[in-house]
């Protein structure tokens, strides 16, 4: 080799290391960015939402003499539910020969891995009087064995909260969704209609760049029935100038310091926030309850009927 030839090589020797050691950075850096978002990413079930999945009950849990929190599992330790804040899922179950088909919204969120739980209040045989065959749904449930499985599907529902105020919702269901945003959200729940309520409070108050704020009037019929009332008053307590929570019952207690009575106009006006074009209503709840307590008393305080939503 000549001594011309030498120095080339000297000369190109450095660069193509320097070349080798970036590429191999750039291989190694992509590699790892490429591993990191795999790790990142969830495992979600509910991608398509007409295909049912059978989840296994895991757990049950008796939270009082007429309501259970039922774990169902998921595929892995590492799958989530993939449920938006607003939406709900369909269980479905064949009873007697009956094909039963029920909506909840679980009480667990994408923050829960492995597992989804659902609370329900059993309706049992011979106990209304209005219905004396019970919920069909609620009893399947409560007679299902640990490892038994009941057929999820979603989601499904007319809103969804995309987080700090904004809300999707379709107004028919085969129209597309009306943009809604908003600084405060006014709640009125009956029963088990706190499910879809808690589950909005939970994102809102866990997102520290969320500062919508909530006021929630939660009816019962005896002090006994407030479902997830310890939760409820827990966020409260955390977030005591973004959520308030107001209890109304039907029978009250010595001691008891809410309300007593249906749903009425001076509940809503003195612990709600007052109807404004950033207030929007949200109501779940007995049919009876929106329709003869809820509605005409929002209409007689002013609430625009375009800002209310019923689940």
């Amino acid at each position: 080799m000549t001594k011309k030839k030498k120095n080339i090589v000297k000369q190109v020797l450095p660069v193509l290391a320097a070349v080798g050691t970036l590429l191999a950075v750039g291989i190694a850096v992509k590699l790892y960015l490429s591993f990191k978002d795999t790790k990142k990413k969830k495992k979600v079930l509910l991608e398509e939402p007409t295909v049912k999945y059978a989840l296994p009950l895991v757990e049950k849990q008796i939270i009082s003499h007429d309501t259970r929190l039922y774990r169902f599992g998921l595929p892995t330790s590492e799958h989530v539910l993939g449920l938006p804040i607003g939406q709900h899922v369909h269980l479905t179950a064949k009873v007697n020969e009956e094909v039963i088909i029920r909506a909840y919204t679980p009480v667990s969120s994408d923050d829960d891995k492995g597992h989804v739980d659902l609370v329900v209040k059993v309706y049992f045989k011979n106990v209304h009087p209005k219905f004396p065959e019970g919920g069909k749904m609620s009893q399947h449930l409560e007679s299902l064995k640990v490892g038994e499985t009941v057929d999820f599907r979603g989601p499904s529902g007319r809103l969804m909260y995309k987080g700090r105020g904004s809300f999707s919702i379709k107004i028919l269901r085969k129209e597309p969704p009306v943009e809604y945003n908003v600084s405060k959200v006014v709640m009125i729940a009956g029963g088990t209609g706190i499910t879809p309520m808690l589950q909005l409070i939970r994102a809102i108050a866990k997102d520290p760049e969320d500062k919508t704020k909530v006021s929630l009037l939660y009816a019962n019929q005896t002090e006994k029935d407030i479902l997830l009332r310890d939760e409820l008053e827990e966020v409260a307590k955390n977030h005591p100038d973004q959520v308030k929570v107001w209890y109304t019952i039907d029978t009250s207690t010595e001691g008891w310091k809410y309300s007593t009575g249906f749903v009425n106009a001076d509940m809503i006006s003195e612990h709600m926030y007052p109807p404004s074009p950033d207030t929007i209503v949200l109501m779940c709840g007995p049919p009876p309850m929106i329709n003869y307590a809820c509605t005409p008393n929002l209409d007689k305080l002013g609430y625009d009927s375009k800002l209310r939503f019923a689940y």
